[in-house]
């Protein structure tokens, strides 16, 4: 296993991953950047980007549809604003009818809802078309659910969308790359059981943290329009 190489190759947390990945993207220079944190341990990791990039710092709600029965069996993902992406013909060959499947993506659609007021307060998602947006989450597993908030996230017009991970195993990254205009991942196992096993410190990150993180700084933004950093000039 990597991991095995040497502790120097565990992240310490997401603090600093997001430091690392900041540091990786500066030379991408992205045009507009919009950071979208998957929450919630996506946002602290976010949080440093955004602070790289001199970028608004917004969420990416998104929540997996599971088989009837099997929760973590993905057969896609709802991501805001309501878009649902669902693989209704894996759903057949599983043997899932549509009658089945729609009280979970039902389910699924509310619960992103509620989370996003939750974490926002009610205020809506920063605007996406035409800008350049890096998705961020502390690492995936099997990456399914990214790719289908990442499908979902493409309806929406952004002009670029650039992943950006704390860990992936190494199989997953290409199939990111297909659905990315740019992935850059700081650890990529050849075997992983779970993401929490490469950060030293893999604390929750709870609901106040995130909308604290969403307030700091003068992040985030409206559709009127993002609220841009106190100076955007300086990488904070």
């Amino acid at each position: 296993m990597e991991q095995e190489i040497g502790r120097s190759r565990v992240l310490r947390d997401r603090v600093e991953a997001g430091d690392l990945l900041g540091r990786r993207l500066i030379p991408l220079r992205p045009r507009h950047p919009l950071v979208l944190g998957i929450p919630r341990g996506g946002v602290p990791v976010g949080r440093e980007i955004a602070r790289a990039l001199a970028a608004d710092l917004d969420l990416l709600v998104v929540r997996k549809i599971g088989a009837p029965g099997f929760p973590e069996y993905g057969l896609g993902a709802v991501a805001e604003p309501d878009l649902v992406e669902f693989d209704a013909e894996r759903a057949r060959r599983e043997g899932y009818s549509i009658e089945q499947m729609a009280p979970i993506i039902a389910r699924a659609r509310a619960e992103v809802a509620r989370r996003a007021r939750v974490l926002r307060g009610g205020r809506p998602p920063v605007p996406v078309a035409g800008r350049t947006v890096v998705v961020v989450d502390d690492g995936v597993a099997t990456g399914g659910t990214m790719r289908a908030a990442l499908r979902a996230l493409r309806r929406r017009g952004p002009d670029r969308i650039i992943v950006a991970l704390g860990v992936a195993p190494a199989e997953v990254v290409p199939t990111l790359r297909a659905e990315a205009d740019e992935v850059e991942v700081l650890r990529t196992p050849s075997d992983m059981s779970a993401v929490g096993e490469w950060f030293r410190d893999f604390a929750p990150v709870s609901d106040e943290e995130v909308r604290a993180a969403l307030t700091a700084d003068g992040a985030g933004g409206s559709e009127s329009g993002p609220r841009r950093n106190v100076d955007e000039g300086a990488k904070r």
